[in-house]
């Protein structure tokens, strides 16, 4: 058993493949009025990731997120997703990345409140200004039903040069959590129902709510002549082992305030091994059940191999893959993660991989394969 896996990756690791952070650009970034020092790290992870400006300046509306939405696979594709979508408007070559600058907690969460009939704001002793609600009103006997559409608004900021040393804001994308099932009581501390709300409908109530948030955005100090462009992404379920995905973006132009058009996101995610997913894409399913069989043919501690595929355009772009383990030794983990990183041929290579190889201890091993590479990047935990 090849023990000196470790030792060998951390050498490469560190001998030739680590990123040099001493070569940095010093800029100037503007915002309105004012200017502040930054550094702009001349390190890029690949033509896929944005460099992100120095110091970090976490989102103002930070944590959010995670109270929001239902489970941690729409948590981290909302945010990741939306990144994506980005990329179609801003280049990852031309621009850099910052958390939202502009859209704080209390603005964020106003939002997504109801909106409120006037009895309804007197009895809460509100103005008239402070009905920002973007959710439908909820009155009569079944209010408790009415659906809540908005579930969660995510702002990522890009920058881009202006000149040499002067970095400002280049556009703002907005990211429009969507809810595909709303949970309701109908008595506090009742029992939880749920209604699953049609596609159709949630795409209609989420291009109204971008509109009026464009309108909105345009009165905030600093976003009045840059680009917005609003993405809205359909969240899944609680009970969800999937992600939801997004589904339109739309870019508003300098100063404007009008939704023109909107354009089709076909992402989608399915679970390996499903029956769902081995009628609709069969080789892709084949592929994954030769894997799995490998696994269980090699390691009598097998506990389940479990895959989320990511298909753009009805072509699977990226897998990941989960293999909880039992192990009783390093070596059993070196041997093991060096037979699954011999496997990857069973995929296509089109395909980006990555592998988790896991036990009731935490993580074990990282087999990463980017697409048209023919060996896999390889890293075992110690």
């Amino acid at each position: 058993m090849k023990k000196w896996l470790p030792v060998l990756l951390a050498v490469i690791l560190t001998a030739g493949c680590a990123p040099n952070f001493s070569k940095q650009d010093q800029v100037v970034q503007k915002k309105n009025d004012k200017k502040e020092s930054a550094i702009v790290p001349n390190y890029q992870i690949s033509d896929q990731y944005y460099k992100t400006i120095l110091p970090f300046k976490p989102s103002k509306s930070r944590g959010l997120t995670v109270s929001n939405l239902n489970t941690r696979y729409d948590i981290d594709e909302f945010e990741t997703g939306l990144m994506r979508v980005a990329q179609k408007q801003y280049s990852p070559n031309d621009y850099l990345f910052q958390e939202g600058q502009y859209l704080d907690k209390d603005t964020v969460q106003s939002w997504l409140n109801r909106k409120y009939t006037p009895a309804q704001l007197k009895a809460k002793k509100l103005k008239a200004s402070e009905n920002l609600g973007l959710n439908p009103v909820a009155t009569g006997k079944n209010a408790a039903s009415t659906p809540i559409y908005l579930a969660h608004i995510l702002e990522q900021d890009y920058l881009i040069k202006s000149n040499k040393n002067t970095v400002k804001l280049g556009g703002v994308v907005i990211g429009l959590a969507l809810n595909s099932v709303y949970y309701y009581q109908k008595e506090q501390y009742g029992a939880t129902y749920d209604k699953t709300i049609d596609h159709s409908i949630v795409a209609s109530h989420g291009k109204s709510i971008a509109q009026e948030v464009i309108k909105r955005l345009r009165n905030i100090s600093g976003l009045k002549n840059v680009p917005i462009t609003i993405a809205l992404y359909e969240q899944k379920g609680t009970d969800s082992v999937v992600p939801g995905n997004f589904f339109a973006y739309t870019t508003v132009s300098n100063g404007s305030t009008s939704i023109d058009k909107w354009k089709s996101v076909n992402e989608k995610y399915y679970l390996f091994p499903n029956d769902a997913t081995e009628k609709k894409y069969r080789d892709d399913s084949q592929s994954f059940n030769n894997f799995k069989y490998d696994v269980e043919k090699y390691f009598p501690n097998y506990n389940g191999v479990v895959g989320r595929g990511l298909y753009k355009d009805g072509q699977l772009s990226k897998l990941n893959i989960e293999i909880p383990m039992q192990f009783y030794g390093q070596s059993e983990v070196v041997g093991f993660t060096q037979y699954i990183a011999g496997l990857l041929s069973d995929f296509p290579d089109y395909i980006a991989l990555e592998i988790s190889v896991t036990s009731v201890n935490g993580p074990k091993a990282l087999i990463v394969r980017d697409p048209n590479e023919k060996e896999p990047f390889v890293h075992i935990y110690e």
